[in-house]
């Protein structure tokens, strides 16, 4: 089984093609600018590095959020328009999922932060059993005080959020003394390739999305979209 996967839900890019178990070629970025300014030339590159084509691939996976609206629709349009030219299925995975993904086989409860800006993350919990990964609170957006503040068992928080908020976390962590840690940086950067892993075990099932409909999960709505019901 051969997928390209690709995130754009945050300020970072990664795409990656996966055969099987063994990553072929990734690629990370974090730049300032808008992913679609250069989404296509890194999926150029890792194609050319695996030495594969869009054809080649069985199948294609993209992060659905939440995130950045732009990034969101900038991964998805890209993904929709080769799964469509080559013909081939989508799976679309969430960006939290990703991020607590790399933290199974952990036994404590995994905490992913996605920094949503306006003093706001987006937020779920995770446990795990073995590979198994458990939704224990599905994905929202809220105040990073509002997002720990009923925590009383040890916890890991990682991604881009936990960073950005780590004192105002951990002080309230520690003032209940409550055992958290905030993950490394190397972890706060959704990777294409976890993406991929993730969407493998559907692909196998052909638990497949529909290129033609499938839609980013925004979790709040936009701005737009509240200056026109205003």
């Amino acid at each position: 089984m051969r997928i390209l996967a690709v995130d754009t839900a945050s300020r970072t890019c990664s795409v990656a093609v996966v055969e099987d178990d063994t990553v072929m070629a990734e690629f990370t970025l974090n730049h300032r600018d808008t992913h679609s300014r250069f989404l296509m030339e890194v999926i150029d590159r890792v194609l050319a590095i695996s030495r594969f084509t869009p054809a080649d691939m069985d199948g294609f996976a993209v992060t659905i959020g939440p995130g950045s609206f732009t990034g969101l629709r900038i991964g998805l349009s890209t993904v929709k328009g080769l799964a469509i030219a080559t013909d081939k299925p989508v799976v679309g995975v969430g960006s939290l999922d990703a991020l607590a993904f790399p933290f199974a086989y952990s036994d404590k409860l995994v905490c992913p932060l996605m920094d949503a800006r306006r003093n706001e993350v987006y937020t779920a919990r995770y446990r795990f059993e073995g590979a198994r990964m458990i939704v224990h609170a599905p994905p929202d957006v809220t105040s990073p005080e509002s997002a720990v503040c009923d925590i009383h068992e040890p916890c890991i928080f990682t991604g881009d959020g936990a960073a950005a908020y780590r004192d105002r976390i951990m002080d309230i962590m520690k003032s209940r003394g409550v055992r958290a840690v905030v993950a490394d940086y190397c972890h706060h950067p959704i990777r294409a390739s976890i993406i991929a892993a993730l969407a493998m075990p559907r692909f196998k099932t052909s638990d497949t999305d529909d290129a033609g409909v499938i839609i980013p999960c925004y979790i709040r709505p936009s701005d737009a979209k509240k200056m026109i019901e205003r």
